[in-house]
């Protein structure tokens, strides 16, 4: 079948960041006075020559959020399952060459972290585990959805990749939503970051969303490891796949999560450091490109950030987060992914929330829009 790939492969890495960093601020003002942006429009927005227009720009993004979605903001939390791992990554914690205790939650530990989660009001559930396939495949993920499709209505997975029948078989079991990052779409420095283990197929990762649009999929996410090459660059190449997954499987919703590399064990040197106010510009420049997306905002970030960010066009929200497998009921540090940034409890988050005059939605997100 024909994919992301394809279209990927001709467009030159090269060419387009000099296209980026060559737009202007007429480029710029093009693009903020056009009802329908394109991916030309997306590069001034996301240019150098932006940066003087972020206010204007923050302006445009919280009127078209609000349009769109109201004055809400979507809560879900994170629930790593495993820190086990087969592929060795330059930047992650679970990789296979780095020496931590390794742990898969059983059935019971599942359910402790459940408990834990509803307790503090969580409907909506994002399913995390390293990439074995031997320890939690995919009977391991369709065995953690069975456990919690009667205690969350909204069930995400971020794992391995997966094939399109096997996708369909977890969207069978109460699967919503699959998210799936490119890291970086750099061909040639991908390997570089992912030297071992499935990972490392560029190809095989890149055509993921394709066979998720073919399994039917509700929702599905698309991103970079912001730090690993030049984030603009990175991000344009996100707003193609972005659009050409719109236009072809345009049955699925989708979402743009924006995380920037954090400290953890192993951790790689950043190649593109990316300032808080960049990070403004990109959110800005995605619902200015795209009204109708889900923006996502992690706890990887500070919570002055996160303050801030809540009405500038994120949609959806984690808090109270926790990055290493059983960490809401038996906590435990040397087991995390990375370390979190925004450390505060739901109920403080939810109040910053509310402070801004936004609405914190633990439930219904889908129908109340529609």
């Amino acid at each position: 079948m024909e994919t992301f790939k394809k279209i990927a492969d001709n467009i030159n890495w090269e060419n387009t960041s000099t296209s980026i960093y060559s737009k202007t601020e007429v480029d710029v003002e093009k693009a903020l006075n056009n009802p329908k942006p394109n991916l030309e429009d997306f590069k001034a927005l996301i240019s150098p020559a932006a940066e003087p227009y972020l206010e204007q720009m923050a302006q445009k993004s919280n009127a078209l959020t609000l349009e769109r979605f109201g004055n809400t903001i979507q809560m879900y939390a994170p629930l790593y399952l495993s820190n086990e791992c087969q592929n060795i990554c330059t930047y992650c914690g679970f990789s296979l060459d780095v020496k931590i205790q390794r742990k898969t939650l059983t059935d019971e530990e599942i359910l402790a972290e459940v408990k834990v989660l509803k307790s503090y009001g969580y409907d909506h559930v994002l399913i995390v585990t390293g990439e074995a396939n031997k320890t939690v495949g995919v009977d391991y993920i369709k065995n953690a959805i069975k456990l919690m499709t009667p205690h969350f209505s909204h069930i995400s997975i971020e794992v391995q990749p997966l094939e399109q029948n096997e996708y369909e078989e977890l969207i069978a079991e109460g699967l919503n939503t699959v998210l799936v990052y490119q890291e970086t779409y750099n061909r040639e420095n991908y390997k570089k970051h992912h030297p071992k283990g499935k990972k490392s197929n560029y190809d095989y990762r890149i055509e993921t969303h394709d066979r998720l649009g073919k399994a039917g999929i509700h929702k599905m996410g698309v991103g970079v490891l912001i730090g690993l090459e030049d984030w603009r660059t990175d991000s344009f190449f996100a707003a193609s796949h972005l659009s050409y997954l719109e236009k072809k499987y345009w049955k699925s919703n989708y979402t743009i999560s924006f995380p920037r590399l954090r400290p953890c064990a192993g951790g790689v040197e950043l190649k593109s450091v990316m300032t808080d106010k960049q990070l403004v510009q990109l959110i800005c420049a995605y619902r200015i490109f795209n009204q109708e997306i889900e923006l996502s905002m992690s706890t990887r970030e500070s919570d002055t950030f996160r303050n801030n960010i809540i009405k500038l066009g994120i949609t959806s929200i984690s808090a109270d987060s926790k990055t290493d497998p059983g960490g809401y009921a038996n906590p435990n540090t040397n087991l995390e992914q990375f370390e979190i940034h925004d450390k505060r409890t739901t109920s403080e988050f939810i109040q910053t929330i509310k402070d801004q005059g936004y609405e914190p939605v633990f439930k219904g997100w889908d129908g109340a829009l529609q």
